[in-house]
C-alpha cells in the first residue's frame, strides 16, 4: 500500500460515525427548556447578580469550577509564569464571555459546548451566541479535523547547481536517518515528510512534522536544529551558509502555502439552517443571506483576498486568548473559505474550511490559570484533546460566519453594533 493510499484510508475513517446532516439528535430536545434564555440573564445584563448567575449556571452544568476566572483564589506567584513571559510586570485582563450551547456533531467533539471567548469588542459575543443558537435549533454543526502537520523550512546556500544536486542526492538517501534524529530529540514530534524547493543555488528543505497535542512551533524548531547540525557535519558538500527557517513555512503570516496545504490542523464544518429558524433567529431569508455571501465573495476576489470569508479572525482571536493559544498564529489560521447555498427545500447550507488551525491543548499558554479553566470548560485540557479543540474552533467560526452574513443581509449590522458596542 502506498503512502498516499494510507493517508486516504485514514481520512475516510474520520467520517465513520458522523450523523447525517439533517438528523436531529435525540440529545437536543429543545422542548425541555434546559437551555431556554429565560433561565439566564440577557446578554445585555452586566450587573453583579447577572454575572454570578451565569457563572453558577456554567459551573453547575459542566461540573467545572471557575476559580481563577472568578479571581477567588488570586493568581499564582510570578515564578509560575516562567516559560511564558519575560520582564514580567503584571496581568493584562481581557473580558471573557461564553456562547452556546454550540451543538457539534464531530469526529472528536460531540455534544453541547459553552465556548469561552475573550474580547473587548462589543457585539462579538452576541453575534456568535446567535449563530450558535440558530445552528443548534437546526440540528447542530457537523465537523471533521481532516489532517495535521507543522512545517519548518531551513535554507541551504551553495555555489553551483552541481553542488545542489550532490546535496539533494545525499539528503534523499538519508531521510530515514533524519527521522530517527527527530525521534531522539522529541517524544512527540514525528518527521512525516521532507519536500524540496529549489531556487537557483538555494535549497529549501520543507520538513513536515506531526506534534501530538501541542501546537508545536518550538518543538519543530528544536528538532530541525538537531537535524540541520547533523546535515552540516555529514553532508559530502558543505553549504556556504544555512538558516533554520527560510520564511517559507508560513509561520505567523497569511500565505498561499497556508491556504493550499495544512499548517497545524485542517478542519471543515457544515450545517443546514432551516428556513424558519433563519427567519426567526437571524431575521433573514436563506436566499437573502446567500445573495449577500455571493456578492461579498466577488468583492473578496477583487481585493485579492487569500481565501473567502467574513471574519474568521474574530472567533479565532477570542478563543485563542481565552484558551492559551499563540494569538499571533491567527495570522495564518484565519485563511480559509466560507461557502453558502440555498437547498432545494429553501434552507441554507453553510460550510467553512480552515486549512491552518495552529492550536494545541498542552504546552505554551494552556497551563496558565484562566486559560486552563477555559480549556477545561470545553473538555479540551491536556493530552488527546487537540483535534477536538480544533473542531470546536471550526464550529465556532461557522456560527460567526452565519450570524454576520445574516446581520448584513437583513440590514441589522449597524444596529447590532449600536446596541452592543456602546457604553450607553
Amino acid at each position: 500500500m502506498t503512502t498516499t493510499s494510507k493517508k486516504a484510508k485514514k481520512l475516510l475513517n474520520l467520517f465513520n460515525g458522523l450523523s447525517p446532516l439533517n438528523e436531529i439528535m435525540d440529545e437536543l430536545k429543545p422542548e425541555t427548556g434546559i437551555f431556554d434564555d429565560v433561565l439566564l440573564p440577557k446578554p445585555t445584563s452586566w450587573d453583579a447578580k447577572s454575572v454570578e448567575k451565569r457563572r453558577s449556571f456554567i459551573e453547575e452544568l459542566t461540573g467545572k469550577k471557575l476559580n481563577y476566572l472568578r479571581k477567588d483564589n488570586g493568581f499564582p506567584s510570578p515564578e509560575s509564569f516562567r516559560g511564558n513571559i519575560e520582564n514580567y510586570i503584571g496581568m493584562t485582563c481581557v473580558p471573557t464571555g461564553i456562547i452556546g450551547p454550540l451543538h457539534i456533531k464531530g469526529t472528536e467533539a460531540k455534544g453541547d459546548f459553552f465556548v469561552p471567548l475573550a474580547t473587548s469588542e462589543g457585539a462579538l459575543i452576541a453575534s456568535y451566541h446567535r449563530g450558535a443558537k440558530a445552528t443548534r435549533l437546526s440540528g447542530g454543526i457537523s465537523c471533521v479535523c481532516l489532517t495535521e502537520g507543522v512545517q519548518r523550512t531551513p535554507l541551504f546556500r551553495f555555489i553551483t547547481l552541481s553542488e545542489v544536486g550532490l546535496f539533494l542526492r545525499w539528503i534523499l538517501e538519508s531521510i530515514e536517518l533524519l527521522k530517527k534524529i527527530v525521534s531522539e530529540n522529541s517524544k512527540h514530534a514525528i518527521l512525516d515528510d521532507v519536500r524540496i524547493n529549489i531556487e537557483g543555488n538555494n535549497v529549501l528543505l520543507i520538513f513536515e512534522y506531526t506534534t501530538g497535542d501541542a501546537s508545536g512551533q518550538n518543538m519543530v524548531t528544536f528538532c530541525t536544529e538537531a537535524v540541520c547540525k547533523y546535515i552540516i557535519h555529514h553532508t559530502p558538500v558543505k553549504p556556504q551558509y544555512w538558516f533554520i527557517e527560510s520564511n517559507y513555512s508560513g509561520d505567523k503570516k497569511a500565505t498561499a502555502v497556508s491556504f493550499t496545504n495544512v499548517r497545524g490542523k485542517k478542519v471543515t464544518a457544515e450545517v443546514v439552517v432551516k428556513r424558519d429558524i433563519a427567519k426567526k433567529i437571524l431575521f433573514a431569508e436563506p436566499k437573502e443571506i446567500y445573495q449577500y455571501w455571493l456578492s461579498s465573495s466577488v468583492s473578496a476576489v477583487q481585493s485579492v483576498s487569500i481565501g473567502i470569508q467574513g471574519h474568521f479572525a474574530n472567533a479565532l482571536t477570542a478563543i485563542f486568548m481565552a484558551c492559551g493559544q499563540d494569538v499571533a498564529c491567527v495570522s495564518e489560521a484565519y485563511v480559509g473559505i466560507t461557502r453558502m447555498e440555498v437547498t432545494e427545500s429553501h434552507d441554507l447550507y453553510v460550510a467553512v474550511t480552515l486549512p491552518s488551525l495552529m492550536v494545541g491543548t498542552v504546552g505554551g499558554g494552556t497551563e496558565l490559570p484562566t486559560q486552563k479553566e477555559c480549556l477545561e470548560l470545553i473538555g479540551c485540557s491536556g493530552n488527546g484533546k487537540a483535534r477536538k479543540f480544533a473542531e470546536i474552533c471550526g464550529a465556532t467560526v461557522l456560527a460567526g460566519e452565519l450570524s454576520i452574513a445574516a446581520a448584513i443581509a437583513s440590514g441589522n449590522f449597524s444596529k447590532a453594533h449600536k446596541l452592543f458596542g456602546r457604553k450607553k
